[in-house]
């Protein structure tokens, strides 16, 4: 018996109800000489729009609601099936784009999900909380600034106080701005993007750690930049490969306590950050184009990766980098 009670016959027990279960199910379609239907198909080129992009721009950080088509998050397509009931899960930028779409996915799959976001991003937060809500799990709102130190450790510790604990942190949070050139990067956007990006990650992880049992994880979101800085993206670039760096070396430090940690690197995905700064201008119509797939990724498609990460069936899964790129290579 471990530290919570649990025996090894509970366990089993509860895995043999499983099994009974599901093969009663399966034994009755054989029963009737059905067979399950197959699960369809979906040609990954033309599983969402190619269209290019129009052309369009809004305030820094700008609103998902408001973008021209609106990124597919998940609202209405993924299904969830209990593989992460009774988790309790933390998401920066959970209001839109792929923090968005992992905190769909969570509470579909049985988690209650607290979301932090910049508090002009309210409308977006509150279309999260309604869908989690409809899903039968608590939602936390945590509207916060998290580039200082005092704002992240109070973030963590209403969350920790709201869910009644954290198992499940995915540090998403990002400031993106596009300059062609380092001469057009100020000093204050180079501050922002770091402080954003990579500072805020180091000090919710370090707020949050001493709360997570073993068999907590944490999910850093990366980039394909983390590997291929973009020309156009030198500051935001750079700590991307930080973090990279960081998921590695914390998973190390980390493996002693029991707490997995990975990185997700998108690619050319279609979120907020692209119409908030993130192109240049007149570029918005080439966003994705050049991937191997011949388009962008939408928030949905990388959903089921944050789930698989954070599931305890990727138990080996520690310090790695999983790549969601349209085919350009790389993790």
């Amino acid at each position: 018996m471990d530290e919570q009670g649990t025996t090894r016959r509970t366990i089993l027990g509860g895995a043999a109800a499983a099994g009974l279960t599901l093969g009663g199910a399966t034994g009755a379609a054989a029963q009737q000489g059905t067979t399950p239907p197959a699960a369809a198909l979906r040609d990954p080129r033309n599983a969402y729009t190619s269209t290019p992009f129009p052309e369009q721009r809004q305030q820094w950080p700008a609103l998902q609601g408001k973008m021209t088509p609106r990124p597919d998050s998940g609202e209405t397509s993924y299904r969830g099936s209990g593989r992460l009931a009774g988790r309790k899960a933390l998401v920066t930028g959970g209001d839109s784009g792929i923090g968005r779409a992992a905190a769909i996915a969570y509470a579909r799959e049985g988690a209650d999900v607290a979301i932090n976001y910049y508090p002009s991003e309210e409308p977006d937060a509150r279309e999260v909380k309604a869908l989690i809500e409809q899903a039968g799990r608590k939602a936390v709102l945590l509207p916060a600034d998290i580039r200082t130190e005092k704002a992240c450790t109070k973030l963590v510790a209403d969350a920790v106080r709201q869910l009644g604990g954290l198992d499940l942190l995915v540090n998403n949070a990002a400031y993106q701005q596009s300059k062609a050139d380092i001469s057009e990067i100020s000093d204050e956007q180079m501050v922002r993007t770091f402080e954003t990006n990579i500072f805020a990650m180091f000090r919710i992880c370090k707020a949050a750690i001493p709360s997570m049992p073993a068999g907590a994880v944490i999910i850093n979101t990366g980039s394909v930049n983390s590997y291929d800085p973009g020309e156009e993206l030198l500051d935001y670039a750079s700590t991307k490969g930080a973090i990279l760096i960081f998921t590695k070396g914390l998973a190390k430090q980390l493996a002693k306590k029991g707490i997995r940690v990975n990185m997700v690197a998108p690619g050319p995905i279609w979120t907020p950050l692209q119409v908030a700064g993130g192109q240049l201008p007149g570029k918005m119509g080439e966003f994705g184009q050049d991937t191997p797939l011949g388009r962008a990724g939408q928030p949905a498609e990388l959903a089921g990766l944050y789930v698989a990460l954070a599931e305890s069936g990727a138990s080996f899964s520690t310090g790695t980098a999983v790549g969601a790129h349209g085919g350009k290579g790389n993790p």
